[in-house]
């Protein structure tokens, strides 16, 4: 579902949404299937990218700290599995 920022009835929530969907996916990728098919694609991550220029810090914070905690990973240990390079 590649995001289109053009689309005059794209809302928070897609970005939102688009944000969650590849946090959840690195972290099944990384801590709940890591031998398994891996479902942070390319696509996913480009989305997520891109959402992330327009979510104040304040939400990519709050979607974060919630899915770290739903899934027992600490904040900085789900921050290195995002942004590795950082």
């Amino acid at each position: 579902m590649a995001l289109d920022f053009n689309d005059p009835d794209l809302e928070l929530s897609d970005l939102v949404y688009a944000y969650q969907s590849w946090v959840l996916a690195v972290l099944n990728d990384e801590k709940l299937n890591p031998e398994g098919e891996k479902l942070a694609s390319e696509e996913i991550a480009e989305d997520a990218m891109n959402a992330l220029r327009f979510l104040p810090a304040e939400v990519t914070s709050t979607v974060e700290s919630t899915l770290a905690r739903a899934y027992d990973v600490d904040a900085e240990e789900l921050a290195e599995l995002l942004f590795p390079e950082s």
